[in-house]
């Protein structure tokens, strides 16, 4: 007995929770669908509706198929009779039918067969509706009637019944509508298909949400979407969004766009912990359509309280391809621009649901730099007297007379990336005031392989000159060769953090002396990415100049201190090697910006590196001169291919 009892509370207890849960979300549509047996005569659809919701009756007859009752918001049809075409019949007596309720729109549509009528036409959002109909007592069983009636593809019974009766519930329907929107992320997609089923145009409201349909027609150029404020707020409290032309292109057919703004970001408030959403969330969507790779992005305007300087602020996109279960915020395909301390602005590529992120956690500033206003001026003085020295150089060795040498392509390698380089880095600040941060991607990531390729033919330069001296018999490299390690090489850690994005950039380089003006510049970031790719490339690249430059050196050193050159003009030596070597090592100056010398290291660092060209350039006139002050000596040539054959020489006596 107390088993039989157990199982009987158990099985009640599971009752109530279905039907608790089954009725925890309204129906949004009715579909009660069945066969209708009937004579070979004329037949009929009689309509009798009126509003309210107490009954609905569907009843069918030898001639007739009625749907009479109260049922619609606002609709009122009948009584009237509606003759059907003798080719809708069916065959052998009998027609299927199907009765569609959606009592949102208050929308009612009977079809039967391929003919439809609609009994109640869309009348938009609905405040209150007639919803939840439940079937309560079938009519009397007949040779005419319904056959195998459905609701929503579940049959109710196989047998022919002379009618049907439902009972429905009233309910609000737009707050109830919400309710279930913010159950979830995965049902906020219902606030945008509702609303373009609505067939509004125009602003639509929602509790949980505010909506502007636009349709995109022929000659569509744009538009600026604005909605009214809430309650006499000032017109900035809403987000603004500018439709550009580039979507009608990309849509390619006449489609209505729906832009969804949410005020409630509870339902998307699931990420880090660290992070938060602004204010608002605006939605993007083109009707049955997925919009991506806008030649023109789609503007979304925020304004908010001031951010403090030291909590990071980005614009991001709800990604729904990785997992539609979770939300999922990527900075991908979103530019972030700042218009104001109140206002910033996204630019986006794509369409979906797009907010703004804000780092609670203060972030960490960047060092202020004492003296940035002196290290600036150098370094576009030295820039500038640097690109011109690279003309110069380029011009001088183009002459035919030297293109004989093996060691000229080298040179010329060495001075074109340093041109580059230098004109780079001397209008990046200017690049980036005027472009921003759309621009800065571009600068940054070719500033970033001007700078790797020079590296690169550093290094060249110094293995170039190692191999003169200690690799006699063995014929030396193709100059195609030295142009791969040196313009190719760089390009390819370039495209794979290109690719990875959220690396290249503006930068801010803050002053002591006015951390409120920072100097922008187009380089790497100062994300975890950037931070990381700085160190695998550009730190990694110099440890290995600076150590095997040094190494280099010393081996050469070592090969010719004994040797009658060396003895008879160690000055000329000194000079030549000196500033061979200096391109190299002078960045090893960059790993001693610590300690109280730190300041004296970087000014030094400064100069020498932004003069690189003029040093090189240098380099050369000292050459041209000691060749003519010392005619047929050792150092009667400008290269180190003509400093190979008089060592060999000596070599040879020895």
């Amino acid at each position: 007995m107390a088993h039989r009892l157990s199982g009987y509370l158990w099985a009640r207890l599971f009752f109530i929770l279905f039907i608790s849960t089954a009725s925890a979300e309204n129906d949004r549509d009715f579909k009660f669908c069945g066969t209708w047996r009937h004579g070979n005569n004329s037949l009929s659809v009689n309509a009798d509706l009126s509003p309210g919701c107490k009954r609905i009756l569907i009843s069918a007859n030898k001639t007739s198929l009625s749907v009479k009752g109260q049922i619609t918001a606002q609709c009122t049809h009948g009584p009237k009779e509606i003759p059907l075409k003798r080719s809708e019949h069916g065959s052998a007596g009998q027609s299927n039918f199907c009765l569609y309720w959606e009592p949102l729109f208050d929308q009612l549509v009977l079809q039967v067969g391929q003919e439809k009528h609609t009994l109640c036409w869309h009348a938009g959002l609905q405040g209150s509706c007639c919803t939840d109909l439940s079937h309560s007592q079938n009519g009397a069983q007949d040779t005419y009637g319904i056959f195998s009636a459905t609701i929503k593809d579940d049959v109710i019974n196989h047998k022919t019944m002379t009618e049907y009766s439902f009972y429905g519930e009233t309910i609000d329907c737009k707050n109830t509508f919400c309710a279930e929107v913010m159950q979830g992320p995965t049902q906020v997609n219902m606030v945008e298909e509702t609303v373009m089923k609505s067939q509004a145009v125009g602003n639509v409201e929602l509790p949980c949400a505010r909506s502007s349909v636009v349709e995109m027609k022929d000659g569509f150029q744009g538009y600026n979407v604005t909605l009214p404020a809430h309650d006499g707020a000032p017109p900035e409290s809403v987000p603004s969004v500018h439709l550009p032309g580039a979507l009608k292109i990309a849509a390619k057919t006449n489609s209505k766009v729906v832009c969804t703004f949410f005020r409630n970001t509870t339902l998307f408030q699931d990420g880090p912990n660290d992070v938060t959403i602004l204010n608002d969330v605006v939605g993007i969507t083109v009707e049955n359509q997925v919009i991506t790779n806008l030649i023109e992005p789609v503007r979304i305007g925020f304004h908010h309280d001031v951010i403090p300087k030291t909590h990071f602020l980005k614009c991001v996109s709800w990604d729904t391809r990785k997992d539609p279960l979770k939300v999922n915020w990527l900075e991908k395909g979103c530019l972030t621009q700042q218009r104001g301390s109140k206002h910033t602005e996204c630019l986006c590529n794509h369409l979906t649901y797009f907010t703004i992120l804000v780092q609670l956690e203060p972030q960490s500033e960047p060092k202020p730099v004492r003296h940035l206003l002196a290290l600036t001026a150098i370094t576009s003085l030295g820039c500038l007297v640097s690109a011109i020295s690279c003309v110069a150089l380029i011009v001088f060795l183009c002459k035919k007379r030297r293109l004989q040498e093996q060691s000229i392509p080298i040179h010329m390698g060495l001075a074109v990336s340093l041109l580059l380089l230098n004109l780079l880095f001397f209008f990046t600040g200017i690049l980036a005031n005027v472009g921003g941060e759309r621009l800065c991607v571009w600068v940054g990531a070719g500033l970033h392989y001007c700078l790797l390729s020079s590296l690169c033919w550093m290094g060249i330069q110094i293995f170039h000159t190692f191999w003169l001296v200690y690799i006699v018999f063995t014929p030396q490299p193709k100059p195609y060769i030295w142009n791969l390690i040196g313009f190719v090489l760089p390009a390819v850690p370039i495209i794979v953090l290109s690719a990875v994005g959220n690396i290249y950039g503006l930068r801010k380089v803050v002053p002591s002396d006015d951390v409120d003006n920072p100097y922008l510049m187009c380089w790497m970031k100062s994300t975890n990415e950037a931070i990381l790719a700085h160190y695998f490339t550009n730190m990694a690249l110099l440890a290995i100049l600076v150590s095997s430059g040094a190494v280099m050196l010393f081996l050469v050193y070592r090969e010719i201190r004994n040797r009658d050159e060396w003895r008879q003009n160690r000055v000329a030596f000194l000079s030549i090697w000196g500033l061979s070597c200096l391109f190299g090592t002078s960045w090893g100056l960059t790993f001693l910006d610590f300690g109280p010398l730190s300041e004296f290291f970087l000014f030094l660092s400064c100069i020498l590196n932004s003069f690189q060209g003029f040093l090189l350039m240098l380099r050369f006139w000292l050459l041209g001169w000691m060749r003519k002050q010392s005619s047929g000596s050792s150092l009667g040539s400008s290269s180190t291919g003509s400093t190979r054959q008089h060592m060999l020489q000596a070599q040879e006596k020895n």
